[in-house]
């Protein structure tokens, strides 16, 4: 049974006149604050106008992509973890690899499809209150501590680690996550990625990864087919976990043309090419079909394989 939890109040933000720099950056964010504060809702109220994917849609399409007059060449992005957005408020801290609520960087809004990957950490029984989003394929990680889940489909679940979770919003779903326990955080991954189709059933599912886990190997957790390894999503990406002892080399091929590799460590430190990577960094490679990771010291890695067209 799920209990019911007090969730911290926000004062009403009264609307200001806005110049045009203000203008264009909110309109790139849209209200997404909204889907990392705790906002209690009804679900039976009507979804917004101003729906999670066209919000997200707004400014788009202009850094990661394909080049389309140049021949393709393998191009990477490194992001630093200190270079990302950081919000502490004080009952979640969470860092942003791309744009996202009042972190706004034009040259961080999304890697082709993945345009959310936040590291959160929510305090002992704190959370995120109800709020809706459609038109979003929506994956959870957790990396420490166990995350209580309620939606609007009536689903109510614990992720702990070693679970994965996803949920599609398609036409629109209501949903809640916050700490189950009252002696410790949770640490999990939030990461968004726009779906090949939209206004599709909405739906919810979770699996155990432990029994997937192959040393030395980066093993499939999520992909586009239900009947494949892991979850599914509506959408051409396919995410692997990897757990590499020191001194393992490991290639890695790109699951379809077109797409790119976001690569986040955990643990640890890798490198590609001349590109050494240490824990909460980012690197994101497109235009090559295949690459090599080496494993500076026991790591552990997440890839996303994503299209890069939108």
């Amino acid at each position: 049974m799920l209990k019911h939890r007090k969730f911290p109040n926000f004062e009403v933000i009264k609307r200001k006149v806005m110049n045009r720099k203000t203008f264009l950056k909110k309109l790139a964010l849209g209200s997404a604050a909204a889907a990392a504060l705790p906002v209690m809702g009804n679900q039976d109220t009507p979804l917004p106008k101003d729906s999670t994917y066209e919000r997200l849609m707004q400014r788009v399409g202009f850094n990661h992509l394909p080049p389309t007059q140049t021949p393709p060449q393998m191009k990477i992005v490194y992001h630093p973890s200190n270079s990302r957005g950081h919000a502490n408020h004080g009952w979640l801290n969470s860092h942003h690899s791309f744009s996202f609520a009042n972190y706004y960087n034009p040259e961080r809004m999304h890697f082709g499809v993945l345009r959310v990957l936040n590291d959160d950490v929510v305090a002992p029984g704190k959370g995120f209150g109800t709020h809706p989003h459609d038109n979003m394929e929506i994956i959870s990680i957790p990396l420490e501590g166990d995350l209580e889940h309620k939606d609007s489909m009536g689903n109510v679940a614990v992720i702990r680690q070693g679970d994965v979770q996803v949920m599609s919003a398609g036409t629109g779903i209501y949903h809640s996550e916050y700490n189950r326990n009252n002696h410790q955080p949770v640490k999990f991954l939030q990461i968004w990625v726009f779906p090949h189709t939209k206004n599709v059933a909405p739906r919810y599912d979770q699996i155990p990864i432990a029994t997937l886990r192959k040393p030395n190997s980066f093993y499939q957790i999520l992909s586009p087919s239900p009947d494949d390894q892991g979850v599914w999503i509506h959408q051409n990406a396919w995410f692997f976990m990897g757990e590499f002892d020191a001194g393992h080399e490991e290639q890695y091929r790109i699951q379809q043309g077109g797409n790119g590799a976001y690569l986040f460590v955990l643990e640890g430190s890798v490198s590609v090419g001349q590109q050494t990577l240490h824990a909460r960094d980012g690197l994101g490679i497109w235009d090559t079909q295949t690459f090599k990771l080496s494993a500076s010291t026991n790591a552990r890695v997440l890839l996303m394989d994503v299209p890069m067209g939108l």
